[in-house]
């Protein structure tokens, strides 16, 4: 009887500890989880309409999740067009530096087409060939320069689209600071439950809309 006893305990030890395990898991689970500031506000939101139970809360905290959701849109955009400024950028400077190096080697020629015309004055030296290779040098500068040219007229095409996307990331920039504006006055409006500073809080995020549609229309 006393085994039994005895084995009962040690059965039920062990499914006390089956059972806990799972629960353990999760809460360890959860220990690692780290919201965003967007998560946080939204979450502190919403229990806060759900424990007064009443419209006014509940229409901010809609408006609230909507506001991060666009806030989450332009911050995409803000760094997708940063991205693509710096990149427009590189190419720009890559291509510079080839038209450079065509620079350099159009110099080159120059030089020895230089030469090749002092060698004509020069007594006792074939006249006709050095002529030929002033021409060779002539044609061959001209093909030099007209690449050198190309790739510069590149360059600056690169550089007009770099300031483009540059300007449109400010544009994505300004509308993400106006929206994060807007969930701002969102929070303090739920706090004060002020009429004015929701319709500042909605102001704001229409701005931010607006500032959206003209980095949208590259404007």
């Amino acid at each position: 009887m006393i085994l039994r006893r005895g084995q009962d305990r040690d059965s039920l030890a062990g499914e006390e500890s089956v059972s806990l395990t799972p629960f353990t898991d999760a809460a360890m689970s959860e220990a690692f989880e780290v919201p965003s500031p967007h998560e946080k506000h939204i979450e502190h939101t919403t229990e806060h309409a759900h424990a007064r139970g009443d419209s006014f809360a509940s229409r901010i905290a809609v408006m609230t999740a909507l506001m991060a959701t666009l806030g989450a849109m332009l911050s995409y955009q803000a760094g997708s067009t940063e991205s693509e400024a710096a990149m427009d950028k590189n190419n720009a400077a890559i291509i510079k530096t080839e038209a450079a190096n065509q620079w350099n080697y159009y110099q080159a020629k120059s030089s020895r087409q230089n030469l090749a015309e002092l060698a004509t004055h020069i007594p006792g030296v074939d006249a006709a060939h050095y002529r030929e290779e002033i021409e060779r040098y002539k044609s061959q500068k001209e093909a030099v320069r007209q690449q050198a040219e190309k790739l510069e007229a590149t360059s600056r095409e690169w550089d007009e689209k770099s300031e483009q996307a540059l300007h449109r990331h400010h544009r994505w920039a300004q509308a993400m600071t106006a929206i994060q504006i807007a969930i701002s006055l969102a929070a303090i409006t739920l706090l004060t439950r002020k009429e004015w500073l929701k319709r500042l809080s909605y102001t704001a995020a229409g701005v931010a809309m607006v500032l959206g549609g003209l980095a949208w229309l590259h404007v």
